[in-house]
């Protein structure tokens, strides 16, 4: 069951960058996937540690003041071990939209550290890398 709950996790987190249609990103559910205090990475093109806060705000506004609009992102690969009540994933994945008028693809690694809850499983940390 764990690896079913894991794999439920990261599409919804995945899914909440989607403004396909003309649907509002709900990046803010993070808040709700990540545990307090919850560590952020982005490794490129600048290493930089967000808290859950530092990460969203950003994004929110990208994703929907009309800057970057159709954009998804999925994942593609994946492994994920878990022992007891801790997880690790990593995997790979790709995403496609439009920035400021211009249609890009995109892919990268990202990696999940997860940890299980009194409400379930929830992510402690992520980090990411996009491919250039």
């Amino acid at each position: 069951m764990s690896k079913i709950e894991i794999d439920a996790l990261t599409a919804e987190f995945f899914g909440a960058f989607d403004n396909r249609g003309g649907k509002a990103a709900d990046v803010a559910r993070i808040r709700r996937l990540v545990v307090p205090g919850g560590v952020i990475v982005m490794t490129g093109p600048e290493f930089t540690v967000y808290t859950v806060d530092e990460f969203i705000e950003p994004r929110q506004r990208l994703l929907s003041d009309g800057r970057l609009v159709e954009f998804s992102e999925w994942e593609t690969t994946e492994r994920t071990d878990i022992a007891g009540d801790i997880a690790s994933r990593f995997g790979e994945y790709r995403k496609s939209g439009i920035l400021n008028g211009e249609p890009f693809e995109g892919g990268g690694t990202k990696t999940i550290q997860f940890v299980r809850t009194s409400d379930g499983w929830r992510i402690a940390a992520f980090a990411w890398y996009d491919q250039p």
